[in-house]
Order: C-alpha cells, then structure tokens, then sequence
C-alpha cells in the first residue's frame, strides 16, 4: 500500500513539474511582472542589437522569438549604443565607439562611471558545466574558469541600492541640489526594469499607466522581494512582444513604438 502512494505522489509530482510555465506573466494596475524560470531558461535568454533602429515588434518577429524586450540605451541622433551589450559571448555594441558620447566633454569627464554601468549577465561556469545570472557593475570580473555567454547593460541598479549618482544619472551640485539628470530617472515615467530572485529572473514592464520614478520602482522591488534588480531604458522606448498575445508600447508618439537598438529576446 505505502508503495502505491509513493507511486502516486511521484506521478503527481511529475505533473506539478511538467505543467510549470517557463514563461509567466501578470498584469495589474499597469504593471506586467513577467517570471522567467528553469533550468532551460539560461540557454533561452540571448541579448542581440540591430546594426539599425528598429522597433521591439521588428525585432520580435526578426529574431522569432516568444518574447522580446527592451534593452540598453542608445544615442537616437547616430543610432549608436551607449551600453554594452554581449552576444553569444562577443561584444556586439562597445560605447567607446559611439563618437557623441567621447566628444561631450560632460560625458567624458565621466565616462568610468558611465562605462561601468550595471549590466545583467547570463554568465556560463565550465568546471560546474552551468549557467547563472549576475547583475553587477559592467567591470567586475566573473569567476575563474568562467564566461559571460550574453549580456545587456543599463543602469542605474535599482535594488538593494539606488546608484544614481554612480552611475552618472545624477549630478548635484554642493548644496545637494540636482544640477543635471539623465534618463529621467526622477520623474515618473514607463519603465524596463530587470531583476532576480533566487534562480528566477523577473522583468517589469511599467506602462505609462502606471508611471514611476526611480525611488519607487526601488520601494516596488523590495516589496516583491527581488534580490537585485536593475533600471533598462525606459519611458518611450519602454517595449514588450510576447507571441502574438501581449504588445506594450509607449502612447507617446504614434503609437508604432520607438526604434531601438537592443534588446532581450527569449527563444
């Protein structure tokens, strides 16, 4: 009889596991919330850019992907990346070759900071013959005998600590006055924001709806109880394809979204 219900157990347990979505999503007061899970999901998540803008649809049905996203940041008036942004372990996008970043004399007085902007990583160990996601400064080195397969980098982090004047996306003045801000990063806006919990990664996508800045998103995570999470670009270029059930885009503009250069695809 115990041999019986052992079987029992083991055969529903079996099911609980195969039914699991890799993929969830939940949508409330303006907010998706999307959880991405297992083991498999490591070889799924790739961060690729277009040698063009093109918009998060585009890329959604160029890549034929179930779900695209957002990514890094990038400069509208030459169409290159300010982000690093790795793919199947090569640098796909490098900031230092995006010539308006090194000739503003703001931006390069601060380029260490802005190059060393928080990145997401799926990073891949070969002595354990394993992946697991990292989000941290885009100059911290992995492990020894380990390797970054892809990457996107953003910024600031959000959680556990808001980086904004790290990161260079805030500036303030003696007195503690904001002199300069990028990003918007103070005003409620539309935002890609990415974290972990655990093994899972969690990826908001804040409609215009439900604007935040950044000192809420940063209240938002903790009450979700994300490990870590950080800021992708956002406001009108905040985007999200999945299959042909869900498409976000900014209302800003006219309504076909804005053209981007990179961004987070899941085979």
């Amino acid at each position: 009889m115990k041999k019986i219900f052992l079987l029992l157990v083991i055969l529903l347990f079996g099911v609980v596991c195969t039914d699991a979505k890799p993929i969830e999503i939940d949508y409330n007061d303006g907010i998706y919330h999307i959880i991405l899970k297992g083991e498999k999901m490591k070889k799924n998540i790739k961060f690729v850019s277009n040698d063009s803008l093109i918009t998060n649809k585009e890329a959604h049905q160029k890549t034929g992907s179930s779900l695209t996203v957002n990514a890094g940041y990038f400069d509208p008036s030459n169409g290159k990346s300010i982000s690093y942004i790795v793919t199947d372990r090569h640098i796909a996008e490098d900031p230092l070759l995006n010539d308006s970043l090194l000739s503003n004399p703001a931006l390069r007085r601060n380029i260490d900071k802005i190059l060393n902007r928080t990145e997401f990583r799926v990073v891949e160990c070969f002595d354990k013959g394993k992946r697991h996601y990292e989000i941290v400064p885009h100059k911290n080195s992995v492990d020894f005998d380990c390797t970054v397969i892809t990457s996107a980098q953003g910024g600031p982090l959000v959680y556990p600590q808001l980086r904004l004047e790290e990161e260079f996306f805030v500036v303030r003045d003696e007195y503690g006055e904001v002199i300069r801000e990028s990003c918007s990063v103070l005003h409620k806006t539309a935002r890609t924001v990415i974290g972990l919990k655990g093994d899972e990664v969690h990826i908001l996508i804040i409609t215009d709806e439900n604007p935040m800045d950044l000192y809420e998103v940063h209240d938002y995570v903790k009450k979700l109880g994300l490990d870590r999470a950080m800021n992708f670009d956002g406001g009108s270029s905040t985007s999200m394809n999945y299959k042909k059930q869900y498409e976000v885009v900014s209302t800003k503009g006219d309504g076909a979204g804005r053209s981007l250069k990179s961004f987070m695809i899941v085979k």
